[in-house]
């Protein structure tokens, strides 16, 4: 008997999730709010690790495809003070596969292939446990019944409420994201600057990021520790006066690292929440979460991973014992809840290091990982 699967979601949880079982010969239905894959930026860069974001595509068969996609080169890493001065430059190592880069866009090019995608598809409630089986109703119609729902839907999940009541904290820290396109004709100083990788500046409780992406494109991040209501008085779409706050916040610092954020087109922010660690629910037959909604963390290089990982993993529970949803489904929780609380209090502690008081904690901390 086939059984009917739903994955709320098509970022890299749920997608890779649909992909694997696709694999597998079991028909998975994606379901997305966005009306189509371009609706929306689809973010910045992401480094897959080994054991964790590489393993997932190669369950997924991906992993050749990847590797002629990933930019080895993006694992530079340059560290500079506040004036301007290099305190590390991390070359990188093209002979080594660990982590290498690829577009979020790139990404989830390749993992739709062939998925069965309900662009569209907003959904805003999980009912388990009735009689047709687990009821999703959705903004634009009827109903429908699934044997097993998976929410891997972010932050914000709308699937979260039928297993836990947690929901996301503010931890105090905001990013608010700008880019420069076309950088090396247009900007080429700041290319220069950036280099093939990442650069990034810490002063007191906050620091300014820069990394490349593909196609001459790098994302910009201003971190900074503040009430969430830092923007009050403020127009969102008033590009000046936005340029202008972020200017006085990091006011002093040297010239040519303003300039990622005097060049900046558009600003949008983006407050960093963060879910209870560790965050468990008692099992529901029927439901189950992935990825952000599951264990939302801060944004430094595990969560992605973790959330491809942990939609291979499902996948090939499920695969191996469609009769047995609950079992499977009972079984991979367990395993999830007790990693992802490990690397959520690895990322917490690596946030407070990064936008310190102490402007060295953050380069101890980057000494450490490159050690």
């Amino acid at each position: 008997m086939r059984r009917r699967i739903a994955v709320v979601g098509a970022g890299p949880a749920g997608l890779t999730f649909a992909r694997v079982l696709h694999r597998h010969g079991h028909p998975v239905t994606v379901l997305e709010r966005d009306p189509d894959p371009h609706a929306r930026p689809p973010g910045g860069t992401l480094d897959l690790h080994p054991g964790m974001g590489q393993l997932a595509l190669d369950k997924a068969g991906l992993l050749a495809e990847f590797r002629a996609l990933s930019r080895p080169e993006g694992q530079a890493m340059r560290l500079l003070a506040t004036d301007g001065t290099v305190l590390r430059d991390w070359p990188a190592r093209l002979d080594d596969p660990a982590n290498p880069e690829i577009d979020r866009g790139q990404l989830r090019d390749l993992l739709l292939g062939p998925l069965d995608v309900q662009w569209g598809r907003g959904v805003t409630q999980v009912v388990p446990g009735t009689r047709d089986g687990v009821l999703v109703h959705f903004t634009d119609g009827p109903q429908e019944a699934y044997d097993l729902v998976v929410g891997a839907d972010g932050a914000w999940s709308r699937v979260r409420p039928a297993l836990s009541s947690a929901t996301p904290h503010y931890t105090g820290v905001t990013m608010v994201e700008t880019s420069l396109d076309d950088v090396d004709a247009r900007h080429p100083d700041l290319a220069r600057l950036v280099g093939d990788g990442s650069l990034a500046v810490y002063g007191v409780n906050r620091g300014l990021v820069a990394q490349r992406n593909s196609g001459g494109h790098v994302k910009v991040y201003a971190q900074f520790r503040t009430p969430l209501d830092w923007h009050t008085g403020l127009e969102p779409n008033d590009v000046e006066a936005v340029r202008a706050r972020l200017l006085a916040l990091f006011d002093g610092w040297a010239a040519p690292v303003l300039d990622l954020l005097r060049r900046g087109t558009t600003f949008v922010p983006r407050p960093l929440h963060v879910l209870p660690v560790p965050h468990t629910w008692p099992h529901v037959p029927g439901v189950t979460l992935l990825g952000d909604a599951a264990h939302l963390m801060p944004p430094l290089g595990a969560g992605a991973n973790l959330a491809m990982l942990e939609g291979a993993e499902l996948a090939e529970a499920v695969a191996a014992d469609p009769e047995d949803l609950a079992g499977a489904v009972r079984d991979f929780e367990v395993r999830m809840w007790a990693r992802a609380a490990r690397w959520a209090r690895i990322t917490a502690a690596g946030l407070e290091r990064l936008v310190s008081p102490d402007p060295a904690q953050a380069l101890a901390l980057f000494d450490e990982v490159n050690s």
